[in-house]
């Protein structure tokens, strides 16, 4: 069996994202493996971080991180994830970023935690010597996903990685994907309008973070719907509905 390794920076990125075709491959029988990175519980959250949680309407004392890898959990069910991985990483509100324009200014001075998460990235590799590795492409620049990008090249071969695009940030703006990926990348289309309705109820199972991302539960489905028949509608091909993604070979997921 065919394995596919897809890497989210927090538990929501790659449903969000490419959750369509981590769907697509698990029923065309891939071993599908979400890994999410920065899932650490931290009790009494102090400063910025203490807001991301209250800004959710969630009570202080609230194990926030617990709660969010059970809405995890319950999205990889969804979508057929034969495993859902999580590695204890602290996300940056906990490693010194004290504010949200602090989380889109790049790496601060001495955040070398992409190495740490390159070392757990090494032992997966060898652990499940996936064919293909989903990862972030960067769009807009948030620290936590520029420091994935870092451990994914530094392990995994350039050509074995498919690039997506980080949603929601691809549906609220349209910035260039990170100049940490590598040059020369082929953009290519997944056809998921069969896994649309999965992808939906998958990022629907994210309660605490749905207000948030998209403004109420009710606006999941036809945010979703409309921004993947948009992204369907800049393929040459006659495609319904599609997540994009890119690679330096100009394959379709490996096929």
């Amino acid at each position: 069996m065919k394995t596919a390794f897809f890497i989210s920076p927090h538990l929501d990125d790659v449903v969000f994202s490419c959750g369509g075709t981590l769907a697509k491959l698990a029923d065309e029988n891939w071993q599908t493996i979400l890994c999410t990175i920065f899932t650490k519980s931290v009790i009494n959250p102090q400063g910025f971080a203490l807001a991301c949680q209250l800004d959710k309407n969630l009570a202080a004392d609230l194990d926030y991180m617990k709660l969010r890898r059970a809405e995890d959990c319950r999205a990889a069910k969804i979508l057929g994830a034969a495993e859902s991985l999580h590695l204890n990483f602290l996300e940056a509100p906990h490693r010194g970023y004290e504010s949200a324009p602090e989380l889109f200014a790049g790496e601060k001075h001495g955040d070398k935690i992409w190495k740490k998460v390159a070392e757990h990235f090494e032992m997966l590799n060898e652990i499940h010597q996936p064919e293909i590795i989903f990862a972030p492409q960067g769009l807009g620049n948030h620290v936590d996903h520029l420091q994935t990008i870092r451990a994914v090249r530094k392990v995994f071969p350039v050509e074995k990685i498919r690039w997506y695009r980080d949603t929601p940030y691809a549906i609220r703006q349209s910035d260039a994907p990170s100049e940490l990926l590598p040059p020369g990348l082929f953009p290519f289309f997944s056809e998921i309008e069969d896994y649309l309705p999965q992808k939906i109820a998958a990022c629907a199972a994210y309660r605490s973070q749905i207000n948030f991302q998209f403004g109420s539960l009710d606006q999941i489905k036809p945010t979703l719907e409309n921004f993947h028949r948009s992204e369907a509608q800049k393929s040459a091909e006659l495609f319904s509905a599609a997540e994009i993604l890119s690679s330096s070979v100009p394959d379709l997921i490996g096929n």
